[in-house]
């Protein structure tokens, strides 16, 4: 089981689809910085419907020592800049983002990425569910952008198509 770094958006939308209990099912063990906790509490506190990181006792809150000053005129985050930085200094990591430029950025550094749609996958693989399918349309309808080559490609791997 690997150990992974999250940014913001995968622990939301897995979140939102009833699945980000399944992050510690499927990794040995979830980092995400302080900056992601700051982005979730900020949601709170504008009234969506996000997750509490501190209800969660697997979700480890590690701070990256350092970010990369070319990194700040990036149309990042703090939370995507933090994790990636994170992951720049903990190179057995596997970083989960969403976010395009966040993730040709962190392959760029060559830190290996995950989505939400791999970890979906991954719980397909393990048993955790047995379609991913009604998940993907789940995570669709939350927000997430998915192209239609993307979930065909996705559809095929969990051999849905």
């Amino acid at each position: 089981m690997p150990a992974v770094i999250t940014n913001t958006s995968p622990l939301l939308y897995l979140y939102r689809i009833e699945c980000l209990t399944w992050l510690p099912k499927l990794c040995s063990e979830v980092w995400t910085p302080q900056a992601v906790v700051q982005e979730l509490e900020e949601g709170t506190r504008r009234g969506y419907d996000v997750p509490n990181p501190h209800q969660y006792a697997w979700l480890k809150i590690v701070n990256p020592n350092y970010i990369p000053s070319e990194w700040l005129t990036l149309d990042l985050g703090a939370g995507e800049l933090a994790s990636i930085a994170l992951a720049l200094e903990n190179p057995n990591r596997i970083i989960i983002l969403d976010d395009a430029l966040a993730r040709r950025v962190a392959k760029a550094a060559g830190i290996e990425v995950w989505g939400c749609l791999r970890v979906l996958l991954e719980a397909k693989s393990q048993g955790l569910t047995t379609a991913i399918a009604p998940l993907i349309e789940r995570l669709i309808a939350a927000g997430l952008w998915v192209s239609e080559d993307i979930r065909e490609r996705v559809l095929r791997l969990a051999k849905e198509k």
